[in-house]
């Protein structure tokens, strides 16, 4: 049965579902933001003392290397363990993997030492984490050659968790299920954090779905839409970015009907 994007949107919206964060602090606000715009709870602990109690709270934890320290990954480990006890979804989002030594160790740290749910990044991230010989340029993505399908579902398997490759088409797949969501729009590029908040939509979704790989293709088609619907009166960057999250607020299951484009 085709996915319908927009039920999990709905799920969201009524459960109103805490997501814990230990995130990127560039992009922590508009992931709080985009969280807060899906109708769902952001939380963004991330102290030692108190991380691994926000966890037993929260209905879903995202973690972000983004701006990784030694104490920040600890802390995400603490909270991690926290999650893993209660039962609910953690999101890592790579972000920066094959980029340094320092942040591939740390996201191998990570996924060695905790369980985590759903695997997020890029195509050279994830391919980084995968094992590959490739390196990303800051937090951008490189040409990562080969079926990335493939590569995510090796993974997948491999680690028995969901992993999800956002690009022109966004992959997300536990190993059996693979989908392909083709929504999305080129001025995602150009805003800083677009990649940040797709990790905590992921996570807000995941939140009320126990099928992570459906969960985190309804996120990113909803997110995606919501890109397509932003950027048809927006000039630039700006603009764009306040009018997504506007966008996401008010999307209806007519526009996510008509527009999403979920394969698998």
């Amino acid at each position: 049965m085709k996915p319908m994007a927009f039920d999990l949107l709905e799920r969201v919206r009524h459960q109103q579902p805490v997501v814990h964060h230990l995130t990127n602090w560039v992009t922590i606000y508009d992931c709080a933001q985009v969280v807060k715009s899906l109708g769902a709870s952001p939380v963004m602990a991330h102290a030692l003392e108190e991380a691994a109690d926000m966890s037993r709270i929260a209905s879903a934890l995202v973690l972000n290397i983004g701006t990784l320290t030694f104490e920040f990954v600890e802390a995400m480990k603490l909270a991690a363990r926290s999650a893993n006890q209660k039962g609910i979804p953690v999101v890592l989002d790579v972000c920066g993997a094959g980029a340094t030594a320092l942040r591939d160790r740390k996201c191998l740290e990570l996924i060695n030492e905790v369980r985590i749910d759903v695997i997020k990044g890029n195509a050279s991230e994830v391919a980084r984490v995968s094992g590959e010989n490739v390196k990303t340029r800051g937090v951008d993505a490189t040409e990562v050659g080969g079926d990335l399908a493939l590569l995510a579902q090796e993974l997948a398997d491999q680690r028995k968790a969901t992993v999800v490759i956002t690009g022109k088409v966004d992959i997300a797949t536990d190993g059996k299920q693979t989908y392909l969501v083709h929504n999305g729009h080129a001025m995602m590029t150009h805003v800083v954090g677009t990649g940040c908040m797709a990790a905590s939509v992921i996570g807000a979704f995941a939140a009320v779905e126990r099928d992570l790989a459906l969960a985190a293709a309804c996120a990113l088609a909803c997110y995606g839409i919501a890109a397509e619907l932003a950027a048809e009166n927006s000039p630039g960057p700006m603009s764009f970015k306040e009018r997504l999250l506007d966008r996401l607020y008010s999307l209806d299951r007519d526009a996510v009907a008509k527009l999403q484009r979920i394969e698998g």
